[in-house]
């Protein structure tokens, strides 16, 4: 048994694409919350030129 548990706690395998999907799942977090803020941010530029350029002509 407990050489069974030392192998467990040594084998590494599968333990790469795992480290992969945690940073994949992190980074589609980060995406879909800042989008918000982003398509916000966004908006209000392209207002603000519209505006400057209504008022220009």
């Amino acid at each position: 048994m407990i050489r069974a548990l030392k192998h467990f706690r040594q084998d590494e395998t599968g333990a790469t694409s795992i480290e992969y999907g945690l940073i994949a799942a992190i980074i589609s977090l980060v995406i879909i919350g800042g989008s918000g803020s982003i398509r916000s941010a966004l908006w209000d530029l392209f207002n603000s030129i519209l505006s400057n350029m209504a008022s220009a002509a």
